[in-house]
C-alpha cells in the first residue's frame, strides 16, 4: 500500500505485469483541478479500482530502469577517468525475461581506457 501519481502507478503496473504480479489502485482526487485533468484524460469514474491490466494494457510491455545511487537491486552510476559505468534492469512481458545489464560508456576519444 502506498501513494504516488499516475505515472508511478503505470510504471509499477508495467513492471509487475512483466513479473506476473498484481496491483490494485484507486484514484485520489483532492483538488478540483485533478478532476478536470482526469476528465481530459478520459477517466469517467474516479472512484473505480484499477488493476494491473487496466494501468498497463497490451502485450508488448518493456520496463527499464537504471540505478542512480547504490541500492539493494541495482548499483548506482560510477564515474572513472574516461567513462561512466551503469547498472540497469530490463523486464519484458512477451518474452517473460529479466535482464541485468552492466554497461560501460566511454568518452569518444581514441585514447579512452576501460577500468573494470
Amino acid at each position: 500500500m502506498g501513494t504516488g501519481g499516475a505515472p508511478e502507478g503505470v510504471l509499477t503496473a508495467a513492471a509487475l505485469r512483466c513479473l506476473n504480479g498484481q496491483i490494485l489502485a484507486r484514484l485520489v482526487v483532492s483538488k478540483p483541478e485533478h478532476e478536470e485533468r482526469l476528465a481530459a484524460m478520459g477517466v469517467k469514474d474516479a472512484k473505480r479500482v484499477y488493476d494491473t491490466q487496466d494501468l498497463a494494457p497490451g502485450k508488448n510491455l518493456i520496463f527499464a530502469c537504471t540505478g542512480v545511487t547504490d541500492g539493494n537491486l541495482l548499483r548506482g552510476v560510477s564515474f572513472f577517468g574516461d567513462g561512466i559505468r551503469t547498472h540497469s534492469l530490463i523486464l519484458t512481458y512477451s518474452e517473460h525475461q529479466v535482464r541485468f545489464i552492466d554497461s560501460i560508456h566511454l568518452e569518444k576519444k581514441p585514447e579512452a581506457r576501460v577500468r573494470l
